[in-house]
Formats: structure tokens, sequence, C-alpha cells
């Protein structure tokens, strides 16, 4: 699961129950549940296999660093603007038909990108697939809650979660193996394959879960008929009181958007980026179920600090990893020390959140929470690149360590005041 999809399923939790169909359609060991979580796993394992060969492939035609940053950026970007609609289209349209056509936007455009690498068309290519990704991040998670009671949905939630993360665990790192070894176009072609084959799964769901809404329902669904300035200023309103969080994130995704698209670039050595891509990805997994112990135990709010610090040193150690004097073995401890320090800003940052924004307003944490990671990939993704033209990108990721550390006091104030709370 990217981290950008958990949140979601929050938004309509006080205030609905699952019911159980007559055929076992329903539950966590129901046709449709594991239908939708293999459907899941296909459709993010096309986002991470492409997440770090189309800025490779686009760089092959000729755009340059910051041309490959570009290419994260614009799905990043127009993720976020689909995400802010998925409220009005998943009241007007239902998540399971949003989901399966998300499916297809993500899939069918990633054979396009064979067409051509010149930058124009990978552009065109790559802002489909970002509508596609902002698509089925919400439509997923909002299913994985609906199809479960609601004293299960932390279960449904942990299982949504490691259907969409192992992808960012074991494919991410395959796809830059694969097109060492087998040329761009067959990742291309597997990509596509694996989310547009998720659209058969999502059909073959039989439709029967419903939900049986109490009293407050009407409440519940008033984000997905809300419009979208309204959207907007409840976001604004939840960013107000968790400025240190929001920051937080939103810096230590940045960097994660430069790593993804330029370690590859950054390393003459293909299996060790591959390697250090796999060892990142794992570390963050590690890092947020550490978080989620310690925060269950000790209270949260007090791991957003040390985290920003261990993350600005993974970056500060890719930064030399990326220099003359690195190499694989320097970037592979550091990709582990970044993991590590983002999967424990995620966790806390996340739960701070939701416990300001209280049970009403759940539903705008989600939505600030998501904005932070998904558009500071994108930012990141896009700066990092056009600082690469001038720094190298082994300056670019001191760069990027440096934005990260100036999170730091933000996020320190936050803790303190959290104490205090």
């Amino acid at each position: 699961m990217t981290p950008s999809d958990t949140p979601q399923t929050e938004r309509a939790a006080p205030a609905e129950r699952t019911v159980q169909t007559a055929d076992g359609s329903a539950g966590l060991a129901g046709r449709d549940f594991l239908l939708m979580l293999a459907a899941s796993f296909g459709m993010f394992s096309n986002h991470a296999v492409l997440l770090s060969v189309v800025p490779l492939w686009s760089v092959g035609g000729g755009a340059g660093h910051g041309g490959a940053g570009v290419t994260t950026g614009t799905v990043m970007a127009v993720t976020v603007l689909v995400q802010v609609w998925m409220g009005r289209l998943t009241g007007r349209f239902g998540a399971r038909v949003l989901l399966a056509a998300g499916a297809l936007l993500l899939g069918v455009p990633s054979f396009g990108y064979a067409v051509s690498d010149a930058l124009p068309w990978v552009l065109a290519v790559s802002a489909v697939r970002g509508a596609g990704f902002g698509i089925v991040t919400v439509a997923g998670a909002a299913l994985a809650a609906a199809m479960v009671a609601p004293d299960r949905r932390g279960r449904a939630v942990g299982l949504y979660g490691l259907a969409v993360g192992l992808p960012q665990v074991l494919v991410l790192p395959a796809g830059l193996w694969a097109a060492e070894r087998f040329g761009f176009v067959p990742v291309f072609v597997v990509a596509g394959v694996l989310s547009v084959l998720a659209a058969p799964l999502v059909a073959a769901m039989s439709g029967r879960t419903t939900l049986a809404r109490r009293a407050g329902a009407t409440r519940a669904r008033g984000p997905a008929r809300a419009s979208v300035s309204d959207s907007v200023g409840a976001a604004r309103r939840v960013l107000a009181g968790s400025a240190g969080p929001w920051t937080a994130l939103f810096a230590s995704a940045c960097a994660f958007g430069g790593i993804a698209s330029f370690l590859p670039l950054a390393l003459d050595d293909p299996a060790a980026a591959a390697t250090a891509l796999l060892v990142l990805s794992a570390a963050i997994i590690a890092g947020r179920w550490a978080a989620g112990v310690w925060s269950d135990r000790c209270g949260a709010g007090r791991l957003a600090a040390p985290g920003v610090l261990v993350t600005a040193a993974g970056m500060a150690g890719l930064a030399f990893a990326a220099s003359p004097a690195g190499g694989g073995i320097v970037a592979v401890v550091a990709a582990a020390a970044y993991g590590l320090g983002f999967g424990l800003v995620q966790n806390d940052t996340l739960v701070v959140m939701f416990h300001r924004s209280g049970p009403d307003g759940h539903g705008s944490a989600s939505a600030a929470w998501n904005i932070a990671f998904d558009a500071g990939t994108g930012v990141g993704a896009v700066v990092l690149g056009l600082v690469s033209g001038a720094l190298g990108i082994a300056g670019s990721f001191a760069v990027a360590a440096a934005g990260v550390i100036a999170a730091l006091p933000l996020a320190w104030l936050d803790a303190r005041a959290r104490r205090a709370d």
C-alpha cells in the first residue's frame, strides 16, 4: 500500500456496519474481499514497477534529469487533483465501479510508453496514469472498509496495507532489474497487464455487500457529497492544527520522490540500485510497524522528530553514495536508515492528525495526510530533478537532506505540545 491509502478508510467508520450476505461474500475471508486484495496488488504493482523505470526511460530519450523528475511529478500532481474530487465521484458512481475504471486508466496507458521515449509523450501517458492512481488509492481503501464490520476494520486495513505495500518491496526494485536485463518494453507490457487484469477481478466481485447505516449515516455521507471547496477548506482547518506533522511528512516525501526517480541514475551498478530500493521499501514497512507498536504502548506524537532525524541522516548517506567516493554498499545502508525514519514519520503523523481532528474530522485528516505524501513525492521529484542539473544528483540529495532537517524544529515543537496535551 502506498501510505496514501490507509487513512481513507476512516472516513465513514463511525456510522456504518457491514451486513454479511447469504453467499458469504462479505468479511475478511469472503470472496469479494479476497478479489479486492488481489486486484489491489496488481494495480499497485503497476505503480511501483514504473515509479523508477519511467524516469530512466525518459532520460534515454534525452529528457535530462529535470525531465525525469517531471515524469514522476506529473503522475503525483494528477493523483492529488483526482483525490480532491473522489468524494463526489464515489458518492455518484460507487467505489467498486471507480476501482475497475481506475485499474484500466492506470494499466492501459502503460503500454503506450513503448511508443516513444520523447518527454512530451511520456508526460501525456503519465498524466492519464496519474488519474487512474488517484482513483484506486481512494476507491480501494473505501472498499476495504465497507466489506467488514467496524470491529474488524483494523484487520481489514492491515490486510489491505499488505496487498498494496508488498509491491513496493518486491516489484519496485524488480522493475529496474528487468529493464536492465530484458529491456524497457517488456516491463511496460507486464506492468500494463498487471493493472488491466485487476479490472475483471473487480467485476467478478458479487456486489452484494451492503452497508446498513444508523441514524448518523447522513452525516457520514456528507464528505462524499460536499463540494471540492468544502473538502479543501476542511483539510486546511486540519492542517492549521497539525502543521508540524504535515510538514514533517511533506519534507520526507519530497526526499522519497527524489530517491525513486534518481537513485537508479545515481549508481553505476543497476543491481546495487535495485537492492537499495528493496531495502528502503522493507525498512519503511518495518518503521511503520515499530511506530504503531510504540504508539499503542507509549502514545503517539513522540516519534516524528526522531523519524525526521533518521530520515535526514539516511538522505545524507544517499548523497554520499551518489558521489564518486560512495558506492553500492553505502547506498544500501543509507537506504535502510532513510526507510526506517520515513516509516516512523508516516505512522506517527497519521495517528496524531487523526487524534487532533476528532471522529468528525477523520475524512479531512485523511485528505490532508494524503496530499502531504503524494504532493511531496511529486514536488520532490521535480525540484530535485532541476537542482541536479546544477549540482548533480549527489548535490540534489544533499539539498533534500537539508530540506528534511529543516522540518525538525516544527516536528520537535509539535512533540512538546503533544506531551502537554
